[in-house]
C-alpha cells in the first residue's frame, strides 16, 4: 500500500511539473536598478485552449503597463500559433530580493499556475560600485576612452544559428533557433531571412512573438531575443544548406561615465532613418553588420532495404487505431470509420492510410483533424483520418487490418504496425439517424432521411449554381485582363476577388483554387507575368525587388501555401474561408498600396 502511495505521489508530482514547463514565468537574471522599469513575462506553450488569464498580486513594485499579450503567427497549416505571452511593465518600490509571483491560466477546464521567481533589486549606488568593480553584468553603454568600438559591439552584440543536428534522414525534422545576444542600446533591422530550399518549414517562433530571455555567457548576462525557430522537414537526401540571416545595427554609446540599463529594439525591413535624431553631446552612435554562418546540413536518403510496401514516408515513432463512429447501421446509411495516428515526427508530410473496403461498401475520401503540440520538437500528437462510407445491402462487413509503415530514425529501422479488423453490421430497418454523420449525430423523426435526400439535391443545384456564376466570374476576369492589355492596376481588388467570395459557402476545393487563380490574375495585371512566369517563387522574387514589406512577403507566402494544401490536400485548415479572404484582400490591397 506504502508502495502504491508513493508511486500515485511521484506520479502527481510528475504532472504538476508538466503544467509548471507549460506554463512559465521569465524575468530579467541580472539586478534591477531602484528606479528602473523591467518586464516580466508568463508565456504559455499551448495557449489555444487557454482562457482567464489571472494577474498576481505584485507586491512591492508598481504596474507601468500589462498585460500586453502577444499571439504567435501563421503557419502552414493554422494561422495562429498556440503559445501566447503576457508581458507587465514593472518598478520596483523598494531594494532587496523580491519575490514575483506566478500568474494562473484556465486550459481545458483546469486551473494552472506558472513558477514564482525572484528578482534581486539594487540602489543606484550600488550599481555605480559593481560597475566600476566591474562584477557582474555592468552595463557596456560606457565607452571609455581609446576603446575599440567594434571590438566592443563584437563582444557584447552578436547573432546565432543552433541548429541540434548537422545530419539527419529524409522526413526527419532539424530544429534551427536564431537568437540575438545583446548588452547594448541597439537598433536591429533584419534584411534578410535565411533560406529552407529542400524543406518544409513549420514555424514555431518568430519575431512577432517577442520571446525574449537573458543568458549568461562568459560570466556576462545578455538580453537574448529569439528571433525565429523553425522545424524543418528535409524532403528529399543531399547536402543543404541554411542560408545565412543579415541584420543591420545601430548602436548608441556614452562618453560619459553613467551604467544605464541597455534596450533593444528588432525590426525587420523597417527600420529607417526618419529625418534627425535627437542628439546628445554625450552620446556617439554607430553602425554595424552582421550574419549567421551558413549551416550545412547531411540529409541521408531512407533505406531501401526492408522497406515495407504499405510505407509512404511517414518519419518517427507513431501508434495507430480504428474504430466505426457506429458499429451497427442500416443499408442506405452512412457511418464513419476514424483512424488516428499518434506518436511523434513528419505529421506534416502524413499521407492517409489505406483502407482495402469489402465489396458492397464504398468509401470517401477522409477529411482531417490534427490535435498537435506545435511548440514541442517533433512535432508530438495525433492526427484523425474520418472516412465516410455506406452500404446498399444489409449484412455483416469485415474492414480488414489497416496497416501503416514509419521509418524510426532513433534505430534505423522500419516498422509495421497494424489495426485490429472491424465488423460493422448492416440491417434492413429503416434509420432515423442522420444520413450526414460528419455533419451531426442527433435523432429526428422518421422522415428525416427523405428531408435531407431533398436538402441534398437543392444545395447540389445551388452548388452548381454557384460553381457555374464562380467560372462565368473568373472568364469575365481573365477578359478584362486582355481589353486592358495588363496595365498595371487595371482590376481593383474586389474585383479580383469577386469569383472567390461567391464560393464562401460552396465546395471548399472550389474555393482554393478560386482564390489562388485570383492571386495569379492579380500578379498578371500589376507585374506584367504570364505563362510559366506565374509560380509562387517568381512571384516572390518580383515583390523582393520591387522592396515590398517581408511581412507582407511572408503573409503572401502563408496564403498560397494555405490555399494549395487546401486544394491539393484533405486536411481540415484551421483558419474559416471568411476570414483567409479577408486576409488576402488586405495582403493585396497592402501590395497595390506599395506600387503607386
Amino acid at each position: 500500500m506504502k508502495r502504491i502511495l508513493t508511486f500515485l505521489l511521484l506520479l502527481l508530482l510528475s504532472a504538476t511539473v508538466k503544467a509548471q514547463k507549460a506554463f512559465r514565468s521569465i524575468v530579467p537574471l541580472e539586478p534591477v536598478v531602484m528606479g528602473e522599469a523591467f518586464q516580466v513575462q508568463y508565456i504559455i506553450d499551448d495557449g489555444i485552449n487557454a482562457a482567464n488569464f489571472y494577474a498576481p498580486a505584485f507586491s512591492g513594485f508598481r504596474v507601468i503597463a500589462g498585460p500586453n499579450i502577444y499571439i504567435g503567427s501563421a503557419t502552414q497549416s493554422s494561422n495562429f500559433r498556440r503559445s501566447k505571452n503576457f508581458v507587465f511593465t514593472l518598478l520596483p518600490l523598494s531594494t532587496g530580493k523580491l519575490i514575483i509571483p506566478g500568474a494562473t491560466i484556465n486550459i481545458d477546464d483546469r486551473q494552472i499556475k506558472s513558477n514564482n521567481t525572484f528578482i534581486e533589486v539594487i540602489s543606484k549606488e550600488a550599481a555605480v560600485s559593481r560597475f566600476n568593480k566591474g562584477q557582474g553584468g555592468g552595463s557596456a553603454y560606457f565607452l571609455r576612452p581609446g576603446e575599440n568600438v567594434q571590438e566592443k559591439i563584437r563582444q557584447n552584440l552578436f547573432l546565432k544559428i543552433m541548429v541540434d543536428k548537422r545530419s539527419c534522414f529524409v522526413g526527419e525534422p532539424v530544429l534551427a533557433i536564431f537568437k540575438l545576444y545583446s548588452r547594448l542600446e541597439s537598433k536591429s533591422d533584419i534584411v534578410k531571412n535565411p533560406g529552407f530550399y529542400g524543406f518544409t518549414v513549420h514555424d514555431m517562433v518568430n519575431l512577432a512573438d517577442k520571446q525574449v530571455g537573458t543568458e549568461k555567457v562568459n560570466e556576462k548576462v545578455y538580453d537574448v531575443h529569439t528571433i525565429r525557430k523553425v522545424e524543418l522537414y528535409p524532403l528529399q537526401a543531399g547536402v543543404f544548406t541554411i542560408d545565412a540571416m543579415e541584420v543591420k545595427n545601430k548602436i548608441e554609446f556614452s562618453r560619459s561615465a553613467v551604467n544605464k540599463k541597455t534596450e533593444q529594439v528588432i525590426v525587420e525591413g523597417v527600420l529607417a532613418n526618419n529625418g534627425k535624431e535627437d542628439e546628445d553631446v554625450n552620446t556617439e552612435k554607430f553602425e554595424n553588420s552582421m550574419s549567421t554562418e551558413p549551416v550545412t546540413i547531411n540529409v541521408k536518403p531512407i533505406p531501401v532495404s526492408n522497406k515495407p510496401a504499405s510505407f509512404d514516408g511517414a518519419v518517427g515513432l507513431f501508434s495507430i487505431a480504428a474504430k466505426a463512429v457506429k458499429n451497427k447501421a442500416t443499408k442506405n446509411e452512412g457511418d464513419v470509420l476514424e483512424i488516428t495516428i499518434s506518436g511523434k515526427g513528419n505529421f506534416v508530410q502524413l499521407n492517409p492510410p489505406v483502407v482495402d473496403w469489402p465489396a458492397g461498401m464504398e468509401g470517401f475520401e477522409p477529411s482531417v483533424k490534427d490535435s498537435l503540440q506545435k511548440t514541442i520538437s517533433p512535432l508530438t500528437g495525433s492526427r484523425t483520418y474520418r472516412y465516410a462510407f455506406t452500404t446498399t445491402n444489409p449484412g455483416t462487413y469485415i474492414i480488414p487490418a489497416i496497416s501503416f509503415s514509419f521509418f524510426n530514425p532513433d534505430t534505423g529501422s522500419y516498422k509495421t504496425i497494424n489495426t485490429a479488423a472491424l465488423k460493422v453490421n448492416i440491417d434492413n430497418n429503416k434509420s432515423n439517424s442522420n444520413i450526414d454523420i460528419l455533419q451531426s449525430e442527433d435523432k429526428s423523426s422518421s422522415n428525416r432521411t427523405s428531408y435531407l435526400l431533398i436538402g441534398a439535391i437543392v444545395l447540389s443545384v445551388i452548388g452548381s449554381l454557384i460553381w457555374f456564376l464562380s467560372t462565368r466570374k473568373t472568364k469575365i476576369l481573365k477578359n478584362k485582363i486582355e481589353l486592358k492589355d495588363n496595365k498595371k492596376g487595371s482590376l481593383s481588388v474586389e474585383e479580383v476577388l469577386a469569383s472567390t467570395a461567391l464560393l464562401l459557402q460552396g465546395d471548399n476545393k472550389q474555393f482554393y483554387y478560386s482564390l489562388r487563380q485570383s492571386i495569379w490574375i492579380f500578379f498578371a495585371t500589376h507585374f506584367n507575368l504570364s505563362g510559366s512566369e506565374m509560380s509562387k517563387e517568381n512571384i516572390i522574387i518580383k515583390m523582393k525587388e520591387k522592396n515590398l514589406d517581408m511581412n507582407i512577403v511572408d503573409e503572401l507566402q502563408g496564403i498560397l501555401q494555405q490555399s494549395e494544401a487546401g486544394l491539393f490536400t484533405n486536411v481540415n485548415i484551421t483558419d474559416d474561408k471568411v476570414r483567409l479572404l479577408s486576409r488576402t484582400k488586405e495582403v493585396l490591397e497592402a501590395i497595390n498600396k506599395s506600387l503607386l
